[in-house]
This record gives structure tokens, sequence and C-alpha cells, in this order.
């Protein structure tokens, strides 16, 4: 069965495109141009993935309608926007998208964005899954299940968020290199992505830290890569409880 893709822009023209293109990887593309009917197609068809336009005109809002998706469902959605100021990619991250694209974009690049999140949005028991359960000093994961505490106290992550922290648990106490996480959490590696790291990371240790500001937990290395260094407690992985 093929993939269901949202998409969400204003521009005809773009929205054209966009259909084209994502029709061309074989999947369903599903468009709307503003937010209102975007959600009603979400409702009725459940997609897979969405990319959203941030600037929707004067009636929809990208951004709210990235955090209305997000509380929804763990989707992966990419944001477009024709800004490329750092700001405009921050509020797209932080309102719940997992990557972004600035127009004009590649269409091999937006191809390629779409296989690699579609790759990485297995469901949550699916057979691929690692069935184990990790922790790491006051964390815990089930993966089997995709969900995370912090000393009993769930987490509420986003789907990126999820495979971010797992990989850093799955390697607690090692520098995990940043290309290495941008494979195993995007599936891909460019200098855009890296920007991509900076903020879900952001987002993950305002999560997870009890002062985000002096951070205890996630350790950023510059020019190497992520420690996730758990304090006074041993990592350990076993069967998941069913």
């Amino acid at each position: 069965m093929s993939h269901k893709i949202l998409l969400v822009d204003d521009d005809p023209d773009i929205l054209d495109l966009l259909v084209f293109l994502v029709e061309r990887t074989g999947a369903m593309a599903l468009a709307a141009r503003d937010a209102a009917a975007a959600l009603t197609l979400f409702e009725s068809d459940r997609p897979d993935l969405a990319i959203v336009d941030v600037v929707l005109g004067p009636s929809s809002s990208g951004l709210d309608l990235v955090t209305e998706l997000r509380r929804r469902s763990d989707i992966p959605i990419i944001v477009l926007t024709v800004r490329s100021s750092e700001d405009d990619k921050v509020r797209g991250l932080e309102a719940g998208a997992d990557d972004y694209l600035v127009k004009p974009f590649g269409h091999r690049e937006l191809g390629a964005r779409i296989r690699a999140h579609l790759r990485r949005a297995r469901p949550a028991g699916s057979p691929e899954a690692d069935r184990v359960i990790l922790r790491a000093g006051p964390l815990t994961m089930n993966v089997a299940v995709h969900a995370a505490e912090k000393e009993g106290r769930s987490l509420n992550l986003t789907a990126t968020e999820f495979r971010l922290l797992h990989c850093l648990m799955d390697r607690a106490r090692t520098v995990v290199p940043t290309g290495a996480l941008l494979k195993t959490v995007w599936g891909y590696d460019d200098p855009g992505a890296r920007e991509v790291l900076r903020v879900t990371l952001y987002r993950l240790r305002h999560k997870l830290e009890d002062d985000p500001s002096v951070p205890r937990l996630l350790h950023t290395v510059p020019g190497v890569g992520v420690m996730l260094k758990p304090e006074a407690s041993e990592r350990s992985t076993e069967p998941a409880v069913s």
C-alpha cells in the first residue's frame, strides 16, 4: 500500500509542483491550501507524512497547523519556508516539525527527505523495532511501545526526539559523532541537517533537564558530537515487557 502525504501550501503553483513530485515517488498526495482543509484531510485520510508551508496567507498559520498536527499525531512533518533566517527555521522546529526545506528547494532533495522520513516512521511494535528496554540514569525507554520516562514521569517526545534519545541512550557515556546522529535519526547529512539537530537537541534538553541552561544529561562536544551522560547509574538492556 502506498504512503499518503499531506501537502499544504496556499500557492496553487507550488502545490501542483508538490503533488507532482510526491506522486512521482509513488505516494498518494493529499493537497490543501489552508489549515482547515488540511485538518479535514488529516482526519479523513490519516497521512503518513506532512509537508507544510509556514506562510499560508492571512487566514491561516502554518506554524499553528504544525502545532495542531503534532498534538494529534507523531507523523513526520517537514516545513517549507521562503525565508532563510535562523529564527524562521527554529520556530518551525519548535512548533513540532521534524525537518525544514527553504524555497526554492531541489526536487531531488525533497524526494530524498521524504524517503528518509518515511523509512524512519515505523510504527511502534513493528517487526523492525528493537524490542528492548533501555535505562540510562533517570531515563527509561521502551522501544517496542515508543514510550520514554524520566524518574517515572512520561516524556512527551516527538517521533524525531524519540529517535534521537534512543540513539544516545543506546550509546550512553559515549560521544556519538554528529554525522552518525544525522544518518541514524534523519537519514542524511548536510549543513542544513546540522541546524535541525541543534534545534532538536535544544527541545530535547528542555524536556529532560531540570535546568536546561546547566545540562547534566545531554552534553555537546563541539566539533565532535553529543553524549548522554547519566549520573551514578548504569545503562542496561533487557527484553521489553509486553
